[in-house]
């Protein structure tokens, strides 16, 4: 089964390398695009210099910054365009762990499920390294928007989650609206009305080893307004 990891950066260049080295090492078979926004520290140039020592590594520069959204949608599209049955979403700061890959690979393997979702919200999931602020920050926007939407998943806010080829296809990528964090709550939204079939798989995230967080206030108070939309308007 083909199964890809889409990754976008922006001055990832501390981390992006030894993420790919630890990621291909555990050898489960996950290819890898990096979707670079223009990084202005070499990201990559890092990436495109590792391509020939790892065959399972793509890269898609793009001129400008234009979000992680926009990011993951090309990452997306290229996986749908090269026939990937399984499409994932990961940081590229070493905030998902790259050994939960075990166990999302086996749950890919057993075929039950067309949405596999990271959850830091379910027994065994957790953060590490966060301060009370921030853990009140994303328990309280994860429960707004159980709330608002009328759903049951526990973490929707979380990045670290594997799509079928046949969910993308049934959400319609190219369709998604949401920006910045919102876009991963649009996400699991969109594929929760198409009734796919998920697991919460529990995780524990860990704050970005080096480098700086792309997390702003901005970002929280869109989306308090943008999950209200979703409501209205999916």
């Amino acid at each position: 089964m083909k199964k890809l990891i889409c990754i976008p950066t922006l001055n990832e260049a501390e981390n992006i390398g030894e993420l790919i080295k630890q990621i291909s090492s555990l050898g489960l078979g996950f290819d890898i695009v990096v979707i670079d926004d223009n990084s202005l520290d070499g990201t990559s140039k890092i990436v495109e210099s590792l391509r020939d020592a790892y065959d399972n590594l793509n890269l898609i520069s793009r001129v400008d910054k234009r979000g992680f959204a926009s990011a993951y949608i090309d990452g997306f599209q290229y996986g749908l365009d090269n026939d990937y049955q399984f499409i994932g979403e990961m940081d590229a700061d070493f905030s998902h762990h790259p050994h939960s890959l075990l166990e999302v690979n086996r749950l890919i393997n057993e075929g039950l499920h067309e949405v596999i979702i990271g959850s830091r919200y379910v027994d065994g999931g957790g953060t590490v390294n966060w301060n009370i602020i921030r853990r009140l920050i994303s328990r309280c926007g994860s429960w707004y928007a159980r709330i608002v939407l009328g759903i049951p998943i526990k973490d929707l806010t979380g990045g670290f989650n594997f799509w079928s080829n046949q969910c993308l296809r049934s959400i319609g990528i190219q369709s998604l609206t949401a920006d910045g964090y919102v876009f991963q709550i649009e996400l699991k939204y969109k594929a929760f009305l198409k009734k796919m079939q998920y697991i919460e798989l529990p995780i524990t995230f860990e704050d970005r080893r080096v480098g700086e967080s792309k997390m702003s206030k901005k970002i929280v108070f869109e989306a308090l307004f943008k999950v209200i939309f979703l409501r209205l308007f999916s």
